[in-house]
């Protein structure tokens, strides 16, 4: 069963928790973090991205790099200024975006149970990735940006945090992209709930932070560390968005050669830039939009081949276009669905792709049976939104 622990947050306050807040370190380009965290001095993406205030030219895994985050997480703790709690705590996260919203457990879950999977992972790590954020942790000491994961929803942890968040918070703010991030601090009684309450979960999943989470799992190795700070979100609150795609070019085939190749393999039809239905790609190419229907048999008992991107993979990007691994493919740009199909339709428009394609969403369900059955799912499957954001709870090493 799952369990988590109070923990001694250190935590922004209140009135900066909106000009510290950033992105996840991962999700922006060298260029966009820059362009972010120029326009505060306060932005955590100085500490979580340190290479935007160095020279252009710097090795982002550069020793000077890591000593920079460190400097400046130092310089931080006192400007904003940030806050430690006097006794442990869990704390409610709550992000509203439009008309969704998902309310999650911040707290230190069990390096243990990661290992032992009672943690469950859907995605492979890279080496390169893991050294990064290993590194960046020992710099600083702490681990500053939260994991994101889900659970199969728990009528009694429903009810607490209810509870809890119908009192006033430590932090509220809405950030430049219109999210709304709410926390509540937990008292004692009500955390004794909720780690009953989770005391009763099978089975916790990482959403988002794969590489986070094993980051940590190696500072057990070397240093008294077996917690790692994390969101819990119930699974029914979840959202994912899809994760689509871009291909520089059409693998030296002509438009009509490429689409005779894509007719073979798939139903082609007219349609629009976002898929109605789970079996449907919709594709770009040349200012139109095609909806895709793979030919022949069904993978609907394979959890991995039934995945859209699977099928795209498998029987278009490799066979037609030579991409065999999209890992290391320099071809292939991947789009989070928050950004929509406009920015498909921008890249292949301004010559800076050939053709897109946009998926429909993986389900919740989908990414928990590949866990459950120890698989893990194609690079880039899922785009989860609204997300979390580095630097409002620090989980000190």
């Amino acid at each position: 069963m799952a369990s988590l622990v109070p923990f001694r947050a250190l935590r922004v306050s209140a009135s900066a928790a909106a000009r510290v807040a950033a992105v996840p370190y991962d999700v922006v380009t060298t260029e966009e973090a820059r362009a972010l965290a120029s326009q505060d001095p306060l932005s955590f993406l100085h500490v979580s991205r340190p290479e935007v205030d160095l020279p252009p030219d710097t090795d982002p895994h550069a020793p000077a790099v890591y000593a920079a985050a460190a400097s400046r997480f130092e310089r931080l703790k006192q400007d904003a200024p940030f806050e430690r709690d006097e006794t442990p705590a869990l704390y409610v996260y709550r992000l509203r975006m439009g008309t969704h919203e998902q309310s999650g457990v911040a707290g230190a879950y069990s390096l243990d149970e990661y290992d032992r999977d009672v943690i469950r992972k859907h995605e492979r790590t890279r080496r390169d990735k893991e050294d990064d954020r290993t590194q960046h942790m020992l710099a600083l000491g702490a681990q500053t940006g939260p994991v994101f994961l889900t659970y199969r929803a728990s009528a009694d942890i429903d009810g607490v945090v209810s509870r809890v968040s119908a009192r006033g918070p430590v932090i509220d703010f809405e950030a430049a992209d219109g999210v709304r991030h709410t926390i509540w601090r937990v008292s004692s009684d009500d955390g004794g709930a909720l780690a009953a309450g989770f005391g009763r979960v099978p089975a916790l999943y990482i959403a988002d932070g794969h590489h986070r989470a094993a980051s940590a799992a190696r500072l057990r190795q070397t240093h008294r560390c077996d917690r790692f700070l994390a969101v819990a979100f119930p699974d029914n609150q979840v959202r994912i968005l899809p994760y689509n795609r871009t291909v520089a070019n059409l693998n030296g085939l002509s438009r009509e050669a490429f689409l005779d190749a894509v007719r073979a393999r798939f139903e082609v039809s007219a349609g629009g830039p976002s898929p109605a239905v789970k079996g449907d790609i919709s594709m770009y190419l040349s200012g139109r939009w095609s909806t895709l229907r793979a030919r022949g048999d069904s993978a609907a008992g394979d959890a991995i081949g039934g995945l859209d991107v699977s099928v795209l993979q498998e029987r278009l990007l490799d066979p037609v276009l030579g991409m065999h691994d999209v890992r290391t493919d320099p071809r292939i740009e991947f789009v989070g669905g928050a950004r929509g199909t406009q920015a498909l339709e921008r890249t292949v428009d301004a010559g800076r792709a050939a053709v897109a394609f946009s998926l429909f969403p993986v389900g919740v369900s989908d990414l928990m049976a590949i866990a459950d059955a120890g698989q893990v799912m194609p690079p880039k499957s899922t785009w989860f939104e609204p997300k979390l954001r580095d630097g409002l709870l620090i989980h000190e090493l």
